[in-house]
């Protein structure tokens, strides 16, 4: 017996319904089959995440609000997750340091202290509400989701 199907109707961001049009058409589906699956997907992904936590840990901080809002916009015009966002900007970090390291023909370790102390003095340095490393190119690789 096949299961009951209801109707669901939100609105969504222009850019964000574009993309998932693209997507449905490239898909070969019906809008309907192809919303299931993205829905379905998305729930057992949620699920693998949360019972995959363990070994997670939780970044907070503040910024201002006119900022705050700034940021959330841009998030949402290009249908980006504030978490894919910012660990794509840590990634990002972590490989221009190692690469620094690398091409200072630093070992593994040698020179981290000297790294991390030259990082937080720039950030202690950094104007309030301005951003640093991470500008509008991040969202190329941000957009995993």
């Amino acid at each position: 017996m096949e299961e009951k199907v209801k109707n669901l109707c939100a609105p969504i961001p222009a850019g964000l319904h574009a993309r998932v049009r693209e997507e449905q058409e490239a898909s070969g589906q019906t809008l309907g089959q192809y919303m299931t699956w993205l829905i379905q997907t998305f729930y057992d992904n949620q699920k693998e995440e949360t019972t995959m936590s363990g070994d997670k840990r939780t970044v907070a901080f503040q910024v201002p609000g006119e900022l705050f809002e700034k940021f959330k916009d841009y998030l949402q015009e290009r249908g980006i997750k504030q978490n894919a966002f910012f660990l794509d900007c840590i990634h990002r970090a972590l490989a221009e340091g190692q690469e620094e390291c690398e091409a200072a023909g630093d070992t593994a370790n040698e020179g981290h202290a000297e790294q991390e102390g030259r990082i937080l003095e720039e950030a202690a340095a950094e104007p309030e509400g301005e951003t640093d490393g991470c500008d509008e190119d991040t969202e190329e690789s941000s957009t995993e989701e």
